[in-house]
């Protein structure tokens, strides 16, 4: 039952990781550097995909490494499930409370209506995010070392 945790654990949170990754390295940037009007309806839509699917993956990878940190309670994997998921705790904190505000203005403007600092507010939610996806890179490896220390 403990592999069978350490494995699904592992592989959630490790998808996840990869995609915020990708947003942060690839589909921003090259978004970023649109016109204003393909830009602004790209980041609207990309707000309203990854939405719906983003609040259930960090939850879930949250409540993984939590259950992990209970299966590893007092072995020597403990430690990293514990970390991991203070770290995926805080991400979800920084998530609610900065960005998830951003995502909901951003996905409602259009490439007619829209803040003139529009791209300022993408540019300050990307650096929250290079932050979250940094936070996020090292849960990963935390719930990979408590996986294959359990």
């Amino acid at each position: 039952m403990l592999s069978t945790l350490a494995v699904v654990a592992v592989t959630v949170v490790g998808i996840m990781v990869g995609v915020e990754f990708s947003v942060a390295a690839f589909v921003n940037p090259i978004l970023s550097r649109l016109p204003a009007g393909p830009s602004i309806d790209a980041h609207a839509d990309g707000g309203r995909v990854l939405g719906r699917v983003m609040p259930f993956w960090y939850f879930g990878s949250l409540a993984l490494t939590v259950w992990l940190s209970v299966a590893t309670w007092g072995k020597p994997a403990g430690w990293a499930a514990v970390a991991a998921s203070a770290l995926l705790a805080a991400s979800v904190v920084v998530s609610v409370a900065i960005e998830v505000p951003v995502n909901n203005r951003a996905k409602a403007w259009t490439a007619d209506q829209h803040p003139a600092d529009w791209r300022e507010q993408h540019r300050r939610w990307d650096r929250v995010h290079y932050v979250r996806v940094a936070m996020i890179m090292a849960a990963f490896v935390l719930t990979a070392v408590g996986a294959t220390l359990a």
